[in-house]
């Protein structure tokens, strides 16, 4: 087997291209057992989501995770499945779309923006091949995740480096860590609760609540944690609330371990059980709606605060396809992109003159 991967035919009468590359987390195909075991091997075999040693984890992994989860996560899967298939996907191919819509209308029209999943189809392997043989030697690429983690950011980083590996000709890359305080993001957040609150009323208290992640990173240096409350934090005071009408949680925990707390459903416990008769949740760590925002919040969790004695939940969408935060985006992207060329590629002549220029110096061509 070479070292290397074979490269794309090259042609050098094609220009150079700017590309940018969306990645999110990722969805089965299918809402069944059978399209969840492979997503789930996957994912849960990653050693920046689970760092247990492999010697441990890998045959609890196969010997029991995979033999019992894929049917119960595909029951909730089920329960949001939309005609255009996972609600995650079909978001980020239309922020993809939107992205790319916008930043022509800024005079990049020639970037190409693509987007891929960290763990699931696309590939984030396959869409880099696809942007190679497009001449991309220019990538921008962005973890839609707001706020930088190891087991989410770095993950990405790890899969676009690992493939990158195998290249011969690698292309110039660079890599947005993280936006969870961005301006643009913040506001759209903001915008969005603003105009809920508009159309149904404020509740009594407004809860944040992230994905959690093992109590462990924190204390080993991951920033996550604090990125999380600085994000909520700007959102507070962008909507001028006081301390009082919010709270931080985590949701979203998986094993024994203590993650980082509080946690988003006994939270709502007790705030049902003490009192609190309305609240209003978002999730501002996800940028699109998907099972962790549609299943475990907006029904379990909801079905868990008003069996508590809460009289009203409200469930915020994520930003979605809101104008405000596309708009946010790209100014995230058109700030990282720099000074990499973004104009039109060259016409029929200037491609000529350089293929005519390449064989003067010996190009197969």
């Amino acid at each position: 087997m070479p070292r290397y991967l074979t490269e794309p035919a090259h042609s050098h009468a094609s220009a150079a291209r700017t590309a940018v590359l969306l990645v999110n987390l990722g969805t089965p195909a299918a809402p069944t057992a059978a399209a969840l075991r492979p997503y789930l091997r996957e994912f849960l075999s990653d050693p920046r989501v689970v760092e247990i040693p492999r010697a441990l984890w890998l045959p609890i992994l196969h010997g029991i995770i995979l033999n019992t989860r894929p049917a119960k996560s595909a029951k909730k899967y089920a329960s949001i499945w939309t005609p255009d298939g996972s609600p995650l996907k079909a978001h980020t191919e239309r922020q993809t779309k939107l992205l790319r819509g916008y930043l022509g209308q800024a005079g990049h029209g020639e970037v190409i923006v693509e987007y891929a999943m960290r763990y699931g189809a696309p590939s984030v392997a396959s869409v880099l091949d696809a942007l190679r043989a497009q001449r991309c030697e220019r990538i921008l690429v962005v973890p839609l995740y707001p706020q930088y983690a190891a087991s989410t950011t770095a993950s990405v980083f790890d899969a676009v480096s690992g493939h990158f590996a195998k290249c011969r000709n690698v292309p110039e890359l660079r890599f947005v860590r993280s936006f969870h305080d961005h301006p643009g993001y913040i506001k759209a957040l903001a915008a969005s609760i603003g105009e809920h609150w508009m159309k149904h009323g404020r509740a009594d208290k407004l809860v944040m609540s992230f994905h959690g992640v093992p109590r462990y990173t924190l204390d080993k240096g991951d920033p996550y944690h604090c990125l999380c409350h600085k994000t909520a934090r700007l959102v507070a005071e962008q909507l001028g609330l006081q301390p009082e009408a919010w709270q931080v949680t985590f949701q979203s925990r998986f094993g024994k371990a203590e993650w980082l707390q509080p946690y988003t459903q006994p939270t709502l416990e007790a705030l049902g059980r003490g009192g609190t008769a309305s609240v209003d949740l978002v999730c501002p760590g996800f940028v699109a709606d998907c099972l962790e925002t549609l299943e475990e919040i907006a029904m379990e969790n909801r079905d868990a605060f008003l069996a508590a004695g809460g009289k009203t939940f409200n469930y915020i969408p994520c930003l979605n396809e809101r104008h405000e935060w596309i708009a946010a985006l790209q100014d995230i992207v058109q700030t990282h992109l720099g000074n990499w060329p973004t104009l039109p590629v060259p016409d029929a002549t200037q491609r000529a003159a350089s293929q005519a220029r390449a064989k003067a110096m010996g190009a197969r061509e």
